[in-house]
């Protein structure tokens, strides 16, 4: 069972991600947070496979709660999905430095919800580069970089395609090379950004203005 802790100060909001959690066969809420104090104590203490933090909570934010939980030097960091609403865009970098494993909208619907713990669990993002690029849009646009993080050209295309949301399938089939090359080239990424998933991926990417 895939075990995921809910963190939100507002009650209907916990109730209905619980009955969209509850209602799938491998999916089980262990617990419910009503502000980052709580939420960081119970997902110390419950260790879930996937915590879902709201951004607006008393006592702590969710961003705070992320760092603590997932942040750079975290030894034992929890997966965790940042949920809140569109106008919340500018704190979305912050999350994704923070460790966030994706990144959803509240009004994404239940499909996307329970994509997002299923990303989140497999070591990947959301569906949601694609949604993190887009949020990250509305910021002010970086400076450029010229760092390529040591990547080679095709592991750059790789990223480029990664970032926009592509599977591994699609970047294949844009590239012309096999699924196993792709997946090689992530995790080659991966390692030479410290990048823990695609999210983080993208984030690089954007803040490079390798998305034009």
């Amino acid at each position: 069972m895939i075990r995921v802790l809910i963190a939100d100060d507002q009650a209907m909001v916990r109730t209905g991600f619980g009955m969209i959690i509850g209602a799938q066969p491998d999916m089980e809420v262990v617990g419910e947070a009503n502000d980052g104090v709580e939420a960081v104590a119970m997902a110390r203490k419950l260790k879930p496979d996937v915590a879902l933090l709201d951004i607006r909570m008393p006592k702590m934010d969710g961003l705070e709660a992320l760092r603590l939980l997932s942040g750079p030097g975290v030894t034992d960091p929890v997966k965790v999905v940042v949920v809140t609403t569109f106008d919340l865009d500018e704190y979305v970098h912050q999350a994704l430095r923070n460790g966030a494993a994706g990144f959803l909208l509240k009004d994404s619907g239940p499909a996307l919800l329970v994509e997002a713990v299923r990303a989140a669990v497999s070591g990947d993002a959301l569906i949601s580069p694609s949604i993190t690029v887009r949020l990250l849009e509305h910021l002010s646009p970086p400076a450029p970089s010229n760092d390529d993080g040591g990547l080679s050209p095709r592991e750059l295309d790789v990223v480029r395609l990664a970032a926009k949301g592509l599977t591994n399938a699609e970047i294949a089939a844009q590239l012309f090379i096999s699924i196993g090359t792709v997946k090689t080239h992530v995790g080659s990424v991966m390692t030479k950004l410290n990048a823990r998933n695609r999210v983080e991926i993208a984030a690089w990417a954007w803040e490079r203005r390798l998305l034009g």
